[in-house]
């Protein structure tokens, strides 16, 4: 039995993997991956530590990668390799087994984050301190889980996409966490981080297509990390989409689906 969960959307084409990112779940890519069939088969992964998949002793990217290497090697990827697209901690994940597991992957399609980090955890932090306030003992609903999350986060939206964490045990009908918070907020720092296989310059770089999506209202791609990025991956392409910030995929669907399907197709 694999270590992660993943749904695979579509019945036919190349196989593309979904590596979502921070308090993300597979299913987020599922309007992207119907909107790529009949073209491509897609399967939307849990991340370790996140959604249906295993929880770990610490977070590194390098024991991510080598997870979802496991996954596909047994699976998806046993006759050969398959596309990957990865974003913001997703992204990592990927870059880091495009570098390490190269036989795994044709095209890698890199969303919004860089190999190399700026190391602020604060954000992060916040949000994952907020949802931990939360009082899971005798919660009754979503709703009053709502209710006490707006007192440290007022957007509704970003409540409801960390609020798909929660779950309700079926039998006990207590709620409960999916993602690891204890260990997602103690290794913030390694979330946050370059990838390991940026840190040396023998590091041998990974050869396929690489297609670099940027918002250009987010902060998480610049050009002071151009140079590692192409150093690692010296076929990149970088988009930036207009109208975008970090989650290019939802602000900006059409664009980011239509220059997928296109990088794929080449």
């Amino acid at each position: 039995m694999s270590d992660l969960s993943g749904t695979l959307v579509g019945d036919d084409g190349p196989v593309v993997v979904f590596c979502h990112g921070l308090f993300g779940r597979g299913r987020n890519f599922s309007s992207i991956a119907k909107a790529l069939r009949p073209d491509f088969r897609s399967l939307l992964l849990d991340m370790p530590d996140h959604g249906g998949s295993v929880w770990t002793d610490r977070f590194d990217y390098a024991t991510a990668a080598g997870l979802v290497a496991d996954h596909l090697r047994a699976g998806v990827a046993a006759d050969g390799p398959v596309h990957v697209v990865g974003h913001s901690m997703g992204g990592k994940i990927a870059m880091e087994l495009a570098l390490t597991h190269p036989d795994l992957v044709d095209r890698l399609v890199v969303v919004d984050i860089s190999p190399t980090g700026s190391g602020e955890v604060s954000e992060f932090e916040h949000l994952l301190t907020s949802l931990r306030r939360i009082d899971l003992e005798g919660l009754a609903s979503l709703g009053e889980a709502d209710r006490q999350l707006a007192r440290d986060v007022p957007q509704p939206s970003l409540r409801g996409f960390l609020l798909q964490n929660l779950r309700r045990d079926r039998t006990t009908r207590a709620f409960g966490w999916q993602p690891n918070l204890e260990l997602l907020l103690r290794d913030l720092g390694t979330v946050t981080d370059d990838i390991p296989s940026a840190a040396g310059e023998e590091t041998v770089p990974f050869e396929g297509p690489v297609l670099w999506v940027a918002g250009a209202d987010s902060p998480y791609v610049t050009a002071e990390q151009s140079p590692t990025m192409r150093r690692l991956f010296p076929r990149t392409v970088l988009l930036t989409v207009k109208g975008a910030g970090h989650w290019v995929h939802s602000q900006q669907p059409e664009t980011f689906t239509a220059a997928v399907r296109h990088f794929l197709h080449q």
